[in-house]
């Protein structure tokens, strides 16, 4: 099954997966969040309607302009296509703002209403979409090509070196970026691990990050986005990935740690919750955390374990093959 995914006036291009994930590519968007929905089953990733093939029958499509998703909705039912909808930014806060104006609710709640069925990348959205009027909600957590050499990037893990932290913003009090680090400066002080931290938030981000008064060889800030491949290579340096986010959003901190084969420790996101369940920040404390962080630092034999069961377990929930089988059986159900 070959599926499309329509993003209604997005900014991101046209993009066809025939091989799949493909090889790394810093030129092309990466095979993530819902572009992997397309690369596992060999489909594409559209911005217009029209450009779907006649041939194409299932449909993804992606809801952030409200109107538009509507509009392409009553086009793609005319052509006969089997929809299913789902929320493009899927973390709780995003969620709240996107549906927080009366208009974008009653937009919505048609949208679920008129779809076949609606995709929750985070099991906590289920209810919200039922509640909107949709048939039926599927779950499926966002896949990654773990089963694909071509994304390995793991290092040797004599090589690694410092604390990767997953987060990026100040600004949004759920993902927790401050408690992170001024936590992460006690780990860093006592074990001598360097931290690396994306700085997103400009000149107020800098003085917010000097602040934490850690010493020029043990802080490294990178203040450029950096293409997808670069960015892996860059995580994979590392020896563990810490965040304390509880945004409850799909997990591609985890995701990335994932394809670097570095435990992530932190974070209720979805990939966190089925491939670091050990690690993970749902139903644990901060303090819980940094002792499980702690250990790993301290016991660096301990982190061949860990990335071996996450492996395991990425390939039994969130590999490729396996999504690209589920979304199969999620169409054929639809269309009987």
């Amino acid at each position: 099954m070959s599926l499309a995914v329509l993003n209604p006036g997005g900014r991101d291009p046209e993009q066809h997966f025939p091989d799949f994930a493909g090889a790394p590519d810093e030129a092309a968007h990466p095979p993530v969040n819902y572009h992997a929905f397309a690369a596992c089953s060999g489909g594409a990733f559209h911005r217009k309607d029209q450009a779907i093939p006649a041939e194409t029958k299932n449909v993804l499509l992606l809801l952030r302009d409200l109107k538009a998703s509507r509009d392409a909705l009553l086009e793609l039912r005319r052509a006969g296509k089997t929809v299913i909808v789902a929320l493009k930014e899927a973390g709780a806060f995003q969620v709240a703002e996107l549906l927080g104006k009366p208009a974008r609710l009653r937009l919505f709640q048609e949208i679920c209403q008129r779809a076949d069925a609606a995709l929750a990348t985070v099991p906590d959205l289920s209810p919200l979409y039922l509640g909107a009027g949709a048939r039926r909600v599927e779950f499926l957590p966002t896949p990654y090509p773990v089963e694909d050499e071509r994304w390995d990037f793991s290092i040797p893990i004599e090589e690694r070196r410092g604390v990767f932290i997953g987060t990026r913003e100040f600004s949004t009090p759920s993902r927790n970026h401050l408690a992170a680090l001024l936590a992460v400066r006690q780990l860093a002080e006592a074990m001598q691990e360097p931290v690396t931290v994306f700085n997103g938030d400009g000149w107020r981000g800098r003085r917010m990050l000097a602040r934490l008064q850690l010493p020029d060889s043990l802080l490294r800030v990178i203040e450029n986005r950096l293409p997808y491949p670069r960015y892996l290579r860059l995580l994979a340096r590392h020896r563990i990935v810490w965040q304390l986010d509880a945004s409850a959003v799909p997990g591609q901190v985890a995701g990335d740690a994932l394809l670097c084969r570095v435990p992530c420790v932190g974070g209720n996101g979805t990939t966190e919750r089925l491939v670091f369940p050990d690690l993970c920040g749902h139903g644990r404390t901060p303090e819980q955390l940094f002792d499980l962080a702690a250990r790993l630092l301290d016991h660096p034999h301990d982190v061949q374990v860990v990335i071996e069961r996450a492996v395991e377990l990425a390939r039994e929930s969130l590999s490729f093959a396996v999504v690209a089988k589920q979304l199969q059986a999620v169409f054929a159900r639809l269309a009987r």
